[in-house]
């Protein structure tokens, strides 16, 4: 895009402005001729026509809004004139044909992951140490730290600090200026030089606040979760801490692997306190059996593996007024190139999917798809509103500021993460990705729950849109963050992999843009790039209660 404004669908009555406009500015729109009449900031909209109160407002060719107030041709759309509006959707789908895209540049591609014997295949190598309960939390910090930097995996900053050394260079009777001089910080990248197993990419702390108090259901919901952990394929095996009289038992995450993962033969060692003889007997077991589990986790190493292999997390946060422009549609293109290639994208999200329910359940194959996500996506704004709340509610005050001021806009744009492709299975929270193509996964809009459960229910890598930028990462699957705009990337370039913002300035098309997001992630996971996300340590981990969250 090179224009400093744009008409994203001949249906559109707004206009976004890519650069900002100044008053008296002439607008040429389809035949259609104004004089804006007030300065428009970038990212923000303006309208095309005059419009009434109670006009309907469409974007995107949707229908994201009505007006509140008189608004004139060449004037702001703003939280002050425009009110959320969305359109309605019936559960019967209508015929839906798909063109998949030109996957010539990708035909023949592998990338190299870690196989496991049940058929899928690891971007990364994982061990879990995983509690229970929140009351074994601290049991588990013990362990990172008896383990973490011995086995040279990273700590929470960009380096450890070697005390040991000060500690022998006093025992040896050093001078102070001897022990002022002794080199003690070791890069992240020098530890991973010196690990003890090579192979495994690192040992992952589930800790949460869940697992007892609440009702039941939390407790179960918490157990699948775990269970869709374990059995991630970037995961090689776990240990598991119980206090023992929790709601979340040890036999209801063993019946989870069970129910979602039947085939899962990974080595997973359970340990209760309230049957341990101390707490030190516990830790001393938990870590001994973690050893021994790294030792296994270490003979496997990667090896080429098909695309088809890849299971995509489409995952948005921090969105502006470009967001739905150039990320989120390049990232669909993407999604629609791993589609072709027999890949499974996962689309999340669903209160940001408001607006277009009527075009994803038209996509989806079946009729019973098209029925579940009709009955979600009523039951979760029911959901809302019975606490005071709704989807309108959506949209956080850094997404209106940067132009966002309505639900069905930011959903309208999100939902372009998903492509264009059918949809061939409609999952709730927790249930497992099990068809190739594109998937749909019931999550809140929260960007670490969402991304929680992507890979709770098998993502093994996932691309995340940015407008405004965000460190999120997750502990098992590689989160490669992309902005919007170039201005963020030139800003946030420690914490953003990917810049779309080509698009905006006409240095790429949205196709090319796809191109370069996939070729992206093949390289990531193969190993041969890490996302900033893992470099930083950015191990985000939230599951959901189930409560309205949006």
């Amino acid at each position: 895009m090179v224009s400093s404004y744009a008409q994203i669908d001949p249906k559109d009555n707004i206009i976004v402005a890519i650069q900002g406009l100044a008053k008296g500015t002439e607008i040429e729109v389809g035949g259609e001729s104004l004089v804006l009449k007030e300065d428009i900031k970038q990212k923000h909209k303006f309208a095309l026509f005059d419009l009434a109160v109670n006009d309907e407002i469409f974007m995107y060719g949707v229908l994201i809004g009505k007006a509140t107030k008189h608004i004139q041709s060449g004037c702001a759309i703003t939280i002050e004139n425009v009110k959320h509006a969305s359109s309605d959707y019936k559960d019967s789908k209508e015929k839906y044909t798909w063109r998949a895209p030109d996957i010539s540049n990708f035909k023949g591609r592998t990338f190299s992951g870690y196989h496991r014997n049940d058929g899928k295949v690891g971007t990364a190598n994982h061990w879990l140490v995983i509690p229970l309960v929140f009351c074994e939390n601290r049991n588990i910090d013990v362990i990172e730290a008896a383990l973490s930097e011995k086995l040279g995996y990273q700590t929470k900053k960009d380096f450890a600090v070697d005390t040991d050394a000060l500690i022998q260079k006093y025992k040896a009777g050093a001078s102070a200026d001897e022990i002022f001089n002794t080199p003690i910080i070791t890069s992240k990248e020098e530890m991973a030089k010196n690990r003890v197993f090579p192979n495994v990419d690192g040992i992952k702390f589930l800790k949460h606040d869940g697992g007892c108090g609440g009702i039941r259901q939390d407790s179960e919901t918490l157990c699948r979760l775990l269970a869709g952990y374990i059995s991630n394929p970037n995961v090689a095996g776990a240990t598991i801490l119980s206090l023992g009289c929790q709601n979340a038992q040890i036999e209801l995450l063993q019946n989870a692997i069970k129910t979602i993962a039947p085939s899962c033969n990974k080595p997973v060692y359970y340990l209760e306190q309230q049957q341990s003889k101390s707490e030190r007997s516990l830790i001393e077991k938990a870590v001994k059996h973690t050893f021994i589990g790294l030792t296994e986790a270490n003979k496997i190493i990667r090896q080429p593996a098909p695309l088809s292999k890849l299971v995509l997390g489409l995952e948005c946060g921090g969105s502006d007024g470009f967001s739905g422009i150039s990320a989120n549609p390049a990232l669909g293109y993407a999604s629609d190139l791993l589609v072709a290639l027999g890949g499974s994208p996962v689309l999340s999200e669903f209160p940001e999917l408001n607006g277009v329910e009527q075009d994803i359940i038209n996509r989806c194959n079946t009729t019973q798809d098209a029925k579940k996500f009709y009955d979600i996506m009523r039951a979760y704004s029911a959901a809302a509103v019975a606490v005071g709340s709704g989807f309108e509610n959506n949209p956080s005050p850094g997404n209106i500021k940067d132009g966002l001021i309505t639900d069905a806009m930011k959903s309208a744009g999100a939902a372009k993460k998903g492509g264009t492709s059918p949809v061939v299975e409609v999952l709730d929270y927790t249930e497992q990705v099990t068809k190739p193509g594109l998937n749909l996964l019931c999550t809140p809009g929260n960007d670490v729950e969402s991304t929680t459960g992507l890979v709770g229910s098998g993502c093994n890598v996932v691309v995340f849109t940015t407008g405004l930028g965000t460190p999120t990462g997750n502990p098992v699957a590689p989160v490669l963050k992309m902005s919007s705009n170039t201005a963020l990337f030139e800003r946030m370039k420690d914490i953003i992999d990917i810049n779309a913002g080509t698009v905006i300035s006409g240095e790429d098309t949205i196709e090319t843009m796809g191109e370069k997001i996939l070729d992206h992630v093949i390289r990531v996971a193969s190993g041969e790039t890490a996302s900033k996300a893992v470099l930083h340590g950015n191990n985000d981990f939230i599951p959901w209660k189930r409560g309205v969250s949006l």
